[in-house]
C-alpha cells in the first residue's frame, strides 16, 4: 500500500508537469491550430467590428478561405478583441496572434520612419504612387529593415490605397491656421509632430475611442480618415462641420501582417495564395470605397445636416511648411528615416510630374457635365 501512495503523487506530478510544459508551449508560440487538418490563423484588426475597415479585412479573410478550399482558414476578430489597437504589432511580432490588419501609422511609436508609409504629404503622390514606390522603388526592402530594427517577427503586406483624408471634424469652420490652435484635436504618425509644431494639442487615439471622446469634450476636433468610417463611427452626431482635403494623411495604405514563425510555416502553396490575395484585396477594396464612401458622403449631407468645407489652401501651404520642418528635424535624428525620405521624393518627382502632365483634368469634365450653366453676373 505504502509503495501505492508514493506513486500517486508522482503520477499527478508528471501529469501536471506535462500540462504545465504544454501551457507554456502555448505561451511561446503562435497560435495556429491544426484541427482536422485545417490550419485556423487568429487574426485581429486595428477597427471596431462595424466599420468598413474591420470589413475590408473580413475581405481579405474570405478570399484566402476561398482560394485554400479549407486547408486554411483565417478567421477575423475586431479591434480589442485580444488586444488593445495600438498593440497589434507586438501581438502579432511575440505569436499573441497569428495574424492582423492594421495601418503602419499606428507603430509610429516603434520608429518614425515606420508612419512614412502615410503620415505626410508623400511628396506630392497619392496613395496608389506612394503603394508603387512600395513595392517598385524599393520601399519594401526598407520596411523589412525597419522591422528589423525594431525587433518585430512579422511579415508585412502593404497594400489598399486609401483617398486622400480630410482635415477632420470640427465645431465650426476653419478659416485660417491660427484657428487650430489651441485645439485638442485627435491624429496620429508624424501628423502628430505636424499639427503640435501648428499649436494644436493632440491626442493619438484608436478609431472607437473617438466619438466617445468628443461627446465627452476631450477632444475638440478630430480626424479619422474617410466618409463611410466617420458615418459609421459616428462623427455626424458629434459635430456637423467636416473639412476637406488635408497634407496630413494624404497618401495611407493599409498592412496585412502575419507572425513571422507561423508564415514561414507554411507550405509554397499558401504563401503563394496569400501573396496573391493580398493584391487581388487591394484592388477590390479601393473599388469598394468609391462606391460606399460616396455613398456615405451624399448621406451625411442629404439626411444628417453635415456641412463640408474644402481646407483653405492658407493651411495646406502651412502643412507642407511644417513637414518640411518635422522631416528635417527626424532626418538628422535617423539615418534611416532620410534614407527613406530621400527614396520617396526621387520616386515622387518622377511619378508626380507624369500624372500632373498625362492625366486629363476630371474637373473640366464634372463641370461640362455636372457643373450646370455659367451663372450671369
Amino acid at each position: 500500500m505504502s509503495e501505492i501512495k508514493k506513486e500517486v503523487p508522482r503520477r499527478k506530478f508528471l501529469k501536471n508537469a506535462a500540462a504545465g510544459t504544454a501551457g507554456a508551449a502555448a505561451l511561446s508560440f503562435p497560435m495556429i491550430s491544426n484541427a482536422q487538418g485545417v490550419k485556423t490563423l487568429r487574426f485581429q484588426s486595428t477597427w471596431p467590428a462595424k466599420d468598413i475597415f474591420h470589413e475590408f479585412a473580413v475581405d481579405f479573410a474570405t478570399k484566402v478561405n476561398d482560394m485554400t478550399g479549407g486547408e486554411m482558414k483565417i478567421e477575423v476578430l475586431p479591434a480589442g478583441a485580444v488586444v488593445p489597437a495600438f498593440g497589434l504589432l507586438d501581438a502579432v511580432s511575440k505569436g499573441t496572434l497569428d495574424g492582423g490588419h492594421g495601418v503602419l501609422a499606428y507603430h509610429y511609436g516603434k520608429n518614425s520612419a515606420l508612419a512614412l508609409w502615410g503620415s505626410g504629404p508623400s511628396f506630392g503622390m497619392d496613395a496608389n504612387m506612394l503603394l508603387s514606390w512600395h513595392k517598385y522603388g524599393g520601399g519594401q526592402a526598407f520596411l523589412e529593415e525597419l522591422y528589423k530594427t525594431v525587433g518585430a517577427n512579422v511579415k508585412s503586406y502593404v497594400y489598399g490605397p486609401m483617398p486622400s483624408q480630410a482635415l477632420g471634424w470640427f465645431k465650426k469652420p476653419i478659416a485660417k491656421t491660427e484657428d487650430l490652435k489651441g485645439l485638442k484635436y485627435r491624429t496620429v504618425g508624424i501628423a502628430i509632430d505636424m499639427f503640435t509644431a501648428m499649436g494644436v494639442s493632440v491626442n493619438a487615439l484608436p478609431g472607437g475611442e473617438i466619438v466617445p471622446a468628443m461627446d465627452r469634450g476631450l477632444l475638440d476636433a478630430a480626424e479619422f480618415n474617410n466618409a463611410a468610417s466617420d458615418r459609421q463611427l459616428g462623427f455626424p452626431d458629434v459635430s456637423k462641420v467636416c473639412m476637406l482635403q488635408s497634407y496630413h494623411q494624404n497618401a495611407e495604405q493599409f498592412e496585412i501582417m502575419f507572425n513571422g514563425d507561423v508564415y514561414r510555416g507554411l507550405p509554397p502553396k499558401l504563401r503563394a495564395i496569400l501573396d496573391n490575395c493580398v493584391e487581388a484585396s487591394s484592388a477590390d477594396m479601393s473599388w469598394k470605397a468609391v462606391d460606399r464612401y460616396t455613398k456615405a458622403y451624399d448621406e451625411m449631407q442629404k439626411n444628417q445636416g453635415v456641412k463640408f468645407y474644402k481646407t483653405p489652401d492658407s493651411i495646406l501651404r502651412a502643412q507642407l511648411k511644417v513637414f518640411d520642418d518635422v522631416v528635417a528635424k527626424k532626418s538628422a535624428e535617423n539615418p534611416l528615416f532620410k534614407r527613406i525620405v530621400d527614396s520617396q521624393k526621387a520616386f515622387a518627382q518622377k511619378a508626380v510630374r507624369w500624372d500632373l502632365d498625362g492625366t486629363t483634368p476630371r474637373k473640366l469634365a464634372y463641370d461640362h457635365y455636372f457643373g450646370g450653366a455659367p451663372k450671369k453676373v
